[in-house]
């Protein structure tokens, strides 16, 4: 008798748990949507004038706030690549061009060490 109510105890407790969970979910959920209300609202209120000075329409409006967010998100995802880059030591083009340089200059330095080896080699027999 006490494992069942032992049992029934966890079980409500759980239940308990994923039900405060999710309200606070939803909670979250509400005051997003409130905000992006309160957004939608700004934007609506907001006018924006062309060159002239003639109030841009509401499709407008959008297309040119639909842009700017266009342009907002390829900076931050540039942002994050970048430093994604940075994170994981990606070699850049220059250090290539620098390795290759390197390589090439110590190839040309051993093939000058081997000459005089075999220089050296020629004078003492």
């Amino acid at each position: 008798m006490k494992a069942k109510t032992l049992l029934e105890l966890v079980t409500l407790s759980s239940t308990l748990y994923t039900i405060s969970k999710e309200t606070h979910l939803m909670e979250k959920l509400t005051a997003l949507s409130e905000q992006g209300k309160d957004k939608i609202n700004d934007f609506m209120k907001e006018s924006l004038v062309d060159a002239d000075g003639n109030e841009i329409e509401f499709m407008d409006k959008l297309v040119l706030k639909a842009h700017q967010a266009k342009e907002e998100l390829e900076a931050k995802i540039g942002e994050v690549v970048a430093s994604f880059y940075e994170k994981v030591n990606i070699a850049h083009t220059d250090q290539l061009k620098n390795m290759e340089m390197r390589i090439d200059q110590l190839s040309k330095d051993l093939a000058l060490a081997e000459a005089r080896i075999n220089h050296l080699e020629k004078n003492d027999k």
